[in-house]
């Protein structure tokens, strides 16, 4: 039974891996088996086939990233009231301890998950989108609406877009994190980390949903 805990796993770690460098439609099933040193009936038992393989990947960081997401915008529920707007801020800053938290659990654990998540819409994954609405559509709901009470004028197809233009800064930002963080460190001489960093992107990101 260890043993086949332990070929699972490998096998999520080197597929995360390269489906993070090289995306997904890119990285085939016999790269992951022979940099995994497993055969295609290992993927094939643990996994059934590459889209299994793919969701089992990204579902690591989801399990620890929506629950504590969806406590994070319950807290904001109960600080707000019909006479307390919710701001742009209170719900960005809502993602900011489930993606601090994935550094914790994971290495690198924030920008990993955001890289992937981008490879999903830039590969089309279709049926990936389809297993996170499907799995976490209560929570993604509950996050849409905070973005809609905090802007109430927003038509839906300008909120797709900010919220995409949104997505796409954050993934950009967060797979370049460190090589930002040392630019900056020289640049400004300060020790900056990804806290930091996420206290500089809110602001800009909150503008840009508000803006007219």
């Amino acid at each position: 039974m260890g043993a086949r805990l332990g070929t699972k796993q490998k096998i999520i770690e080197v597929a995360e891996s390269l489906f993070a460098e090289k995306g997904f439609k890119d990285t085939s099933l016999r790269a992951i088996t022979s940099q995994a040193n497993v055969n295609l009936a290992s993927v094939n038992y643990h996994f059934g086939d590459k889209k299994t393989l793919i969701r089992a990947v990204l579902d690591r960081y989801l399990e620890e990233f929506m629950p504590q997401l969806e406590r994070e915008l319950e807290s904001i529920d109960l600080r707000t009231n019909v006479s307390t707007n919710v701001s742009m801020t209170d719900v960005f800053y809502a993602l900011k301890a489930p993606l601090t938290n994935l550094d914790k659990e994971f290495d690198r654990g924030a920008s990993r998950f955001l890289l992937l998540v981008g490879r999903g819409y830039s590969d089309v994954q279709g049926h990936l989108r389809w297993f996170i609405t499907t799995r976490y559509g209560h929570v993604l709901d509950r996050f849409t609406q905070a973005v809609i009470q905090a802007n109430p004028n927003l038509d839906k197809e300008t909120l797709f877009w900010r919220l995409h233009f949104t997505l796409g800064t954050c993934v950009f930002t967060m797979a370049s994190s460190e090589a930002l963080l040392e630019i900056a460190n020289s640049e400004f001489e300060v020790n900056t980390d990804v806290e930091a960093m996420f206290d500089q992107i809110v602001p800009f990101l909150a503008s840009g949903m508000c803006a007219d």
